[in-house]
């Protein structure tokens, strides 16, 4: 909604007229990355939905807020300059990393509990739980 609304008063205030594409420099930095932003979140809902159900809960909620706040600091750099965006995007990436390396290690225990009859979901939960806090470290 805070992107939205951004595009919008953006557009606005540079065209006078609701959402018109054709603008200020200002507004096309304001329109593309509200258009990023909405390209990545069906990925992150993903990854974020599987390494809860898959793995762990709580580490998978503290890297979805992390990536929520990650991609306001990317929209913020991204209205500057676009080289400012570039820290809240790599950061983002490894937070995908993350959850995405959460749901295969929840994937993987699942096989290797029906194949095999090992459990190691107490050991992969104690992992994810003290590498998730090593998220914050830029």
């Amino acid at each position: 909604a805070f992107f939205a609304n951004k595009v919008e008063h953006e557009s606005r205030h540079c065209n006078g007229k609701v959402l018109q594409r054709q603008g200020s420099s200002s507004f096309d930095r304001v329109y593309t990355a509200n258009q990023n932003c909405g390209h990545a979140y069906p990925t992150f809902l993903a990854v974020l939905w599987c390494a809860g159900l898959l793995c762990s809960q709580a580490p998978a909620a503290f890297a979805g807020l992390m990536y929520l706040f990650v991609r306001q600091k990317y929209f913020v750099g991204y209205l500057g300059e676009r080289t400012q965006s570039t820290p809240g995007y790599l950061f983002g990436k490894r937070i995908i990393l993350f959850l995405f390396l959460m749901s295969l290690a929840g994937i993987l225990n699942y096989y290797l509990v029906f194949f095999f009859g090992s459990d190691f979901e107490i050991h992969i939960k104690t992992i994810t739980s003290a590498i998730s806090p090593l998220l914050l470290i830029p």
